[in-house]
């Protein structure tokens, strides 16, 4: 049987876009600004963890891997969590797809 594999940022992409559409979601579903502003503020954290790795992840890429911060530290530890795929792959491929979202 042959394995279908699907492109490592579409993995990412995946795994940090429900809380992005959950939130949306409640923002317009629920009416009024303060509905609104609270979908905001309660937003898992799941994208936002991933996208505050960038600066981190291109320090990482441009090193060729020596330079690791805490953001993308965190980010790498997120995602092996969410996205099965992102367990076998490298943290350098990791950080090069977080780049591509």
């Amino acid at each position: 049987m042959k394995r279908f594999r699907l492109p490592l940022s579409l993995v990412l992409l995946l795994a940090v876009a429900p809380a992005a559409w959950a939130s949306s979601f409640g923002a317009t579903s629920a009416g009024g600004s303060s509905a609104s502003s609270a979908s905001s503020n309660s937003t898992s954290g799941n994208d936002k963890v991933v996208l505050a790795a960038r600066d981190d992840a291109a320090s990482f890429v441009a090193s060729n891997g020596t330079i690791r911060g805490a953001q993308l530290e965190a980010a790498l530890r997120h995602l092996r969590e969410r996205a099965p795929q992102a367990r076998q792959a490298s943290d350098l491929e990791l950080a090069q797809a977080i780049l591509a979202l």
